[in-house]
């Protein structure tokens, strides 16, 4: 039986495959795109509360950086598998192709639950990871950020330990401003009062909405009556709902991992008024909110899986991957989905799909918001700037945008699906930059 690492793996490879092939790259240039550049493995010993050493497995896979520095997040979690983040070094190549940025694919992992440490313990692990791969990360060379479990702080830790050996490295004990800031540009998710972005915590819900609302208007499609259902009301699920409410689309039904809610006759839920609800009363299932008012019975309470069969305009699963599946494909009435989660379509689940002629705006592209603004705060970083966050949100949109067209623009010329236009067109540039 495959893991769920080597199954990601597996599916990243056969779609750059099948992408190379159809475009007749060669064999030696398939072999460089399905290939790292390098496979860091390292033990990372930390100091734990009670004195004793505890050694952690960490991974940092650096995939491929011709078009520029590695980019991609650093997760904490007990099932990170070598494969796992080779699988999302490998999506992160594609991801930064697909959006137009000049950076690269790079991936890093701990295997830990970090629940089960103290704050302490959690700032010791993050500057030993920092530690043992400072010779490999730079603001020029693999540019690191928060992933699962990770947090702005975390990154704060990082950037503080990466910034300690650089002065130590250059013998510089007392750098510059501008020196600081260029060197600090080698994380991004910073807090922003460390060099941080504006605007970074909600832009990957805001880049899938802007690539909706890009679709929508190729489509013709008004937004009057369109009506959309979210799976996963975590960060991303929340601002794409509630983005997309402030510009006139109505959203109808959110779920958490526990439940979700839809209110009577399909009406517009109150996004903002849910979620503080939910964070009131703990559940969102007690917080049928519209128009600012909330009530424990004005509607249904929806399981998961009966919230993507819902007979709605556009579905939005937005939490976790392989959510639709051979088992619930024939059940899913949308028209139009957005990949807001990594993977969430398997892949029998998307050929079937595909055939009933539902769009779906793929995950490299629906997410790739948040990977965009690491990119405008590591460009803010290397020029030593701080940009406004209505600044840092144009740049995003003038990005996605531009990102949508070219890969529309594909699609309609090779008469091929969204998914495979992008992997296309991400792989066209990574291949037209190795000759």
């Amino acid at each position: 039986m495959q893991s769920q690492g080597q199954q990601m793996l597996e599916t990243a490879q056969t779609l750059i495959l099948k992408t190379s092939k159809r475009l007749n790259v060669s064999d030696e240039v398939i072999s460089k795109l399905l290939n790292p550049n390098h496979i860091h493995t390292v033990d990372i010993p930390v100091i734990m509360d009670d004195g004793r050493t505890e050694i952690f497995r960490g991974y940092r896979v650096q995939h491929n950086n011709v078009l520029g520095p590695y980019k991609g997040g650093i997760r904490f979690h007990p099932q990170v598998s070598q494969e796992e983040v080779q699988a999302l070094a490998t999506l992160m190549s594609i991801k930064t192709s697909v959006a137009g940025i000049p950076l690269g694919g790079g991936k890093g992992g701990v295997v830990v639950d970090p629940r089960k440490l103290s704050r302490l313990e959690l700032e010791h692990l993050s500057r030993a990871y920092v530690d043992k791969l400072f010779m490999h990360i730079g603001e020029d060379t693999d540019i690191p950020a928060p992933d699962v479990n990770t947090t702005p702080e975390i990154m704060a830790w990082m950037t503080d330990e990466y910034v300690q050996h650089m002065k130590s490295e250059t013998e510089t004990p007392n750098p510059s401003h501008k020196q600081l800031s260029e060197w600090a540009a080698a994380f991004t998710g910073k807090p922003v009062h460390l060099g941080g972005s504006l605007g970074r915590t909600e832009a990957t819900g805001r880049g899938g909405v802007i690539a909706l609302v890009a679709l929508l208007a190729k489509l013709g499609r008004s937004k009057e009556s369109l009506t959309i259902a979210v799976q996963g009301f975590g960060n991303v699920g929340y601002y794409f709902s509630k983005l997309a409410s402030e510009q006139g689309y109505k959203v109808v039904a959110v779920s958490d991992s526990k439940t979700g809610i839809m209110l009577k006759d399909q009406a517009e839920l109150d996004v903002v008024a849910t979620l503080q609800c939910k964070t009131e009363k703990g559940a969102l299932g007690e917080c049928f909110c519209e128009s600012g008012a909330c009530r424990i019975d004005g509607g249904k309470t929806l399981m998961n899986d009966e919230l993507l069969t819902l007979p709605v305009d556009v579905l939005v699963p937005a939490a976790l991957e392989n959510v639709i599946n051979i088992e619930n494909m024939k059940d899913i009435r949308a028209k139009i989905i957005v990949e807001m989660a990594n993977g969430p379509i398997t892949e029998d689940a998307y050929e079937y799909l595909i055939s009933q002629g539902v769009i779906i705006i793929p995950d490299v592209l629906a997410n790739a918001g948040g990977v965009v603004v690491s990119y405008l705060e590591w460009l803010q970083g290397t020029k030593n700037e701080r940009w406004s966050e209505q600044e840092v949100n144009d740049k995003l949109h003038e990005i996605m945008t531009a990102a949508f067209e070219r890969i529309w623009n594909q699609s309609v010329k090779r008469n091929i699906p969204l998914k495979e236009a992008a992997f296309e067109v991400a792989i066209e540039r990574i291949v037209n930059e190795m000759h």
